[in-house]
C-alpha cells in the first residue's frame, strides 16, 4: 500500500522537486565542513537568500516573508523532500526555526522589522540563550538574572550549551526577570547583542569532531540591555519558551524517519563484509532479523507520523508526537550500535550512508554521536515523563 496526497499536493512535490533539481547547490558545497551552527559563509547566505526569494525558505509563510502560503499537506512534503534529500534549509538552524517564528509571533512591529527579514535572508545569526547548568531538561528553574533598571536591563548569570554563541550576531536569552515569582513565571525574552561587552563565550569540541566547535559557556557580567529588546510582555516569557521549542516539531519527526531509514540501507550494504568470526553477515541470522527489525522500525516510525499529523491538520490532539522524538532517537542510537558491533573492529573504518552528518565518521563515531540525540529537546527520561503524565494520565 502506497499513501498518497491529493493532486494538488502531488503537483506541488513536482514544483518543488523541479525547483530543487534546478537551484541546490553541489554537494560537495552544500556539505562543506562548518564552524558551528552559526557560521554562514558566503554559499551558505546565498542558498537562503535564494530559497527566500522563490519563495522556499519558509513556505507556510506569506509571500513577503519567505514563503508561498503553503497548506500543513504541502509544508509536510517540503520537509519530507528536503529530508530525502539532505538538504539544509539554513546553516543557522536556530536562527530560522526557532528565533524568527518567536519574533513573529511575539515581537513589536519595530523589532519584527528590525530583525525577521535580515534573519530569513540570513543576514544575521542567532544563538539561543536556554540551558544552564542547574537548567537543562528543567528550563523553568533558569536563574540567570536581568534586573530591570530604568531604560535598561543589566544580565548577570551563566548559559550552557549554546549553539553557536561565538559566531552568532544576537542571541534569543531566556532570563529571570522576578526571582519571587513561581518557577514558570517571572522569565522573560531579551534579545542581546553578542557583541555587549560583559559577554563572554568559551566554546569547547566535541569528542568525536574535534575540529568542529558549536557548544559554548556563555557567562553575562553587568550585561547592559536596552528595555526595547524585551520580546513579548515583562515575565512572560514561559509562553515563548514553550513557543520556541514547538516550532515545527509537528513535522520534523520526519528526519528520524529517514535517518532510521538510511542506517537500515547502511546495515544491508554490509551484507557483504565479514563479522568478526570471518563469516559474511548477510549469513548471520542475527544480523539479518535486527536488519528486518530496524526496517519495521522505519515504517513504524513514519506511520505514527503520519496518524499523528493527519490528527493535527483536523484539530485533534496528537499523542503521537509525544512519542516520535523518544522513539526516533532511540531506534536511530540501537541500529547504528547493532551496525557497529556486527562488524567488530571494523566499524572503526567502514562509513556509513549518508546524510551530511554522517559523511564524516565511522559507524563507531556515529555510533557514539547518536547519544547526543536522546539529549536535546527533552531528554528520553523527560520524554517519558511526558508520555507517562499528558498520554498515559499517570501521577506524577
Amino acid at each position: 500500500m502506497r499513501l498518497r496526497y491529493g493532486e494538488a499536493e502531488e503537483r506541488f512535490r513536482r514544483d518543488l522537486i523541479a525547483w530543487l533539481d534546478e537551484h541546490t547547490p553541489p554537494d560537495d558545497v552544500m556539505h562543506k565542513p562548518k564552524k558551528s551552527s552559526a557560521d554562514l559563509p558566503e554559499w551558505a547566505r546565498e542558498w537562503q537568500r535564494t530559497l527566500f526569494e522563490h519563495g522556499w525558505l519558509v513556505p507556510g509563510w506569506p509571500p513577503e516573508l519567505g514563503g508561498r502560503d503553503a497548506s500543513p499537506a504541502e509544508q509536510m512534503i517540503y520537509f519530507e523532500e528536503l529530508s530525502k534529500r539532505d538538504i539544509y534549509r539554513s546553516l543557522n538552524p536556530q536562527g530560522l526555526g526557532i528565533v524568527a517564528p518567536s519574533i513573529k509571533d511575539y515581537g513589536n512591529d519595530e523589532q519584527q522589522e528590525r530583525f525577521l527579514l535580515p534573519t530569513l535572508r540570513a543576514d544575521i545569526a542567532w544563538c539561543l540563550g536556554m540551558s544552564e547548568p542547574g537548567a537543562g531538561s528543567d528550563l523553568a528553574s533558569l536563574s540567570t538574572r536581568a534586573v530591570l533598571d530604568g531604560d535598561h536591563f543589566v544580565v548577570n548569570g551563566q548559559k550552557v550549551w549554546t549553539s553557536g554563541a561565538h559566531h552568532a550576531d544576537w542571541c534569543l536569552c531566556f532570563v529571570r526577570t522576578d526571582p519571587t515569582a513561581p518557577k514558570h513565571k517571572g522569565i522573560s525574552a531579551l534579545i542581546i547583542d553578542m557583541k555587549t561587552p560583559g559577554i563572554e563565550c568559551r566554546p569547547f569540541p566535541e569528542l568525536s569532531e574535534p575540529d568542529y566547535y558549536d557548544f559554548n559557556e556563555v557567562f553575562f557580567t553587568d550585561v547592559v540591555v536596552p528595555r526595547d529588546a524585551l520580546l513579548g510582555e515583562l515575565h512572560q516569557g514561559w509562553p515563548i519558551t514553550q513557543g520556541s521549542l514547538a516550532h515545527e516539531r509537528a513535522m520534523l519527526w520526519i528526519d528520524y524517519a529517514y535517518l532510521v531509514e538510511r542506517g537500515v540501507r547502511s546495515m544491508i550494504d554490509l551484507g557483504d563484509r565479514e563479522g568478526p568470526d570471518g563469516v559474511p553477515l548477510r549469513e548471520d541470522a542475527r544480523f539479518r532479523d535486527q536488519v528486518a527489525g530496524f526496517y519495521i522500525d522505519s515504517q513504524a516510525l513514519m506511520l505514527l507520523g503520519y496518524r499523528g499529523f493527519a490528527k493535527f491538520m483536523r484539530g485533534r490532539a496528537s499523542p503521537e508526537h509525544s512519542l516520535l522524538k523518544l522513539y526516533g532517537s532511540e531506534t536511530l542510537q540501537k541500529c547504528l550500535a547493532a551496525g557497529t558491533e556486527a562488524q567488530g573492529p571494523g566499524a572503526l573504518d567502514t562509513r556509513v550512508l549518508g546524510p551530511s552528518m554522517w559523511r564524516q565518521g565511522s559507524w563507531a563515531t556515529q555510533w557514539l554521536r547518536s547519544f547526543s540525540g536522546t539529549i536535546p529537546g527533552g531528554t528520553s527520561e523527560i520524554q517519558r515523563n511526558i508520555i507517562a503524565e499528558r498520554v498515559l494520565g499517570l501521577p506524577r
